[in-house]
């Protein structure tokens, strides 16, 4: 007879304590693989896969679409086949579960995620069904069905499809071997057949994943975090002309974001106790060695804030790569949790939105933030003569725990002549 093993939600990482369903991938009744994810989960960081350690047929799922599952509690149960799992059923103790993939990366066999079971077993344990410790549920013949594979892997497409009520299975993808990507479930979206959504009627909007999440770091921010912001105008119009010459040149292109990382980089090298944070309780402050440069960036979940490792071992074209790649990241919704978290330092780029200045949150734990605004043609006195010149406002939000007004207005004042001057960098090199 087979036992039934329990598989619970597991700990994603990064201290989280729970997960709202986003998908499931799998169905009571289906017969699975090791490994195979069984659910879409969105965490306050990303969209993951679960994977589920035991092969075996599907007895019941826990939670429904929508609903936050805490970290410890039951996922789904699966009947394993004697000499499977390391205890008999009699036991009724947990089983040692097996790591899991790359949450959710693992490759599974052809066709397992659509074998079935007989109707009776699927009948025996319904979705919502918590599975009894005494009988043991018995595994009826498996009957081959046809899969119906979907070729999509991107959890971001297959959430923008399931909010339009679009079914994938009607798109074709352009990617390899059919592959559906973002852009396709876009074009048919937009095509003039495509149906109108209906407007969204007023109500309250739940905070849930990211958004909660968010809302509560900023919340904490700003309650605990006495911070004051300096700003200061600068003409950046040297900057620029650097950034136009290095592009000329052979080689990856160079990006105003990836400068501006340089530059702030130097400038935590000339001011490191702006590279730190307040201890939870209040009695010490913590001075990070190492540069771990967040920035913010806008994904189809909001604005998260990637981080760059060891941002100060870095020169400016590794660090615009970088900056690519975890900006592309998150604007597929491929980001992960690991990429999102231990930042001790935040740039903020809000010239993207077309707009001069801001007074941003800081990101809680962190005592430091630079915020840049567009860079635009302004009139501006330079060599004593009006000009038309490329200036941008720079502003710097701090921990006034952590330093006074002298050391803020030292570092602003340090960025500001760097991007005025940028042969001023070759000082740090």
């Amino acid at each position: 007879m087979p036992v039934v093993r329990e598989f619970t939600l597991p700990d994603l990482g990064e201290g989280l304590t729970g997960a709202e369903v986003v998908r499931w991938l799998v169905e009571v009744g289906e017969v699975i693989a090791v490994d195979q994810p069984v659910v879409e989960v969105e965490t306050a960081k990303a969209v993951v896969e679960v994977p589920c350690p035991y092969g075996g047929v599907v007895t019941a799922r826990f939670g429904a679409e929508g609903e936050e599952i805490p970290v410890g509690a039951p996922l789904v149960t699966v009947a394993v086949a004697p000499g499977e799992g390391p205890q008999p059923l009699a036991e009724q103790e947990p089983a040692v579960e097996r790591p899991l993939v790359g949450y959710g990366v693992a490759e599974r066999p052809a066709g397992a995620r659509r074998a079935r079971v007989g109707a009776g077993a699927r009948s025996a344990a319904p979705a919502a069904a918590v599975v009894s410790a005494a009988p043991v549920v018995p595994v009826a013949p498996v009957v081959p069905v046809a899969p119906a594979v979907v070729a999509v892997i991107s959890p971001l497409v297959r959430r923008i499809a399931r909010e339009h009520d679009l079914d994938l299975r009607t798109v074709a993808g352009s990617g390899p071997d059919g592959l559906i990507l973002r852009r396709d479930v876009e074009r048919v979206l937009t095509a003039p057949a495509a149906p109108v959504a209906a407007p969204v009627a007023e109500g309250v909007v739940p905070l849930r994943g990211l958004r909660k999440a968010v809302a509560e770091k900023l919340t904490r921010s700003h309650r605990e975090i006495p911070a004051a912001t300096c700003w200061v105008d600068a003409d950046a119009t040297a900057l620029m002309e650097l950034r136009a010459e290095l592009n000329r040149a052979a080689g990856p292109k160079i990006s105003v974001l990836a400068l501006l990382a340089r530059i702030s980089t130097a400038a935590l090298a000339r001011f490191p106790e702006l590279n730190s944070s307040v201890t939870p309780d209040g009695s010490g402050i913590v001075r990070h060695t190492a540069v771990h440069l967040g920035f913010a960036a806008q994904s189809e979940r909001g604005l998260v804030v990637p981080v760059v490792r060891d941002a100060h071992a870095l020169g400016t074209e590794h660090l615009g790569a970088e900056l690519a790649r975890l900006t592309e990241a998150a604007r597929e919704g491929r980001i992960t949790p690991a990429e999102l978290t231990g930042g001790t330092f935040t740039l903020n780029n809000y010239g993207v939105f077309g707009v001069d200045g801001s007074t941003p949150i800081l990101n809680h734990p962190e005592a430091a933030m630079l915020g840049v605004g567009r860079i635009t043609p302004k009139p501006w006195v330079h060599q004593g003569e009006l000009a038309v010149r490329q200036v941008t406002q720079l502003s710097f939000t701090f921990d006034h725990r952590v330093c006074d007004g002298g050391t803020a207005g030292g570092f602003l004042r340090f960025v500001a002549d760097c991007v005025e001057q940028p042969g001023t960098l070759l000082r740090q090199l």
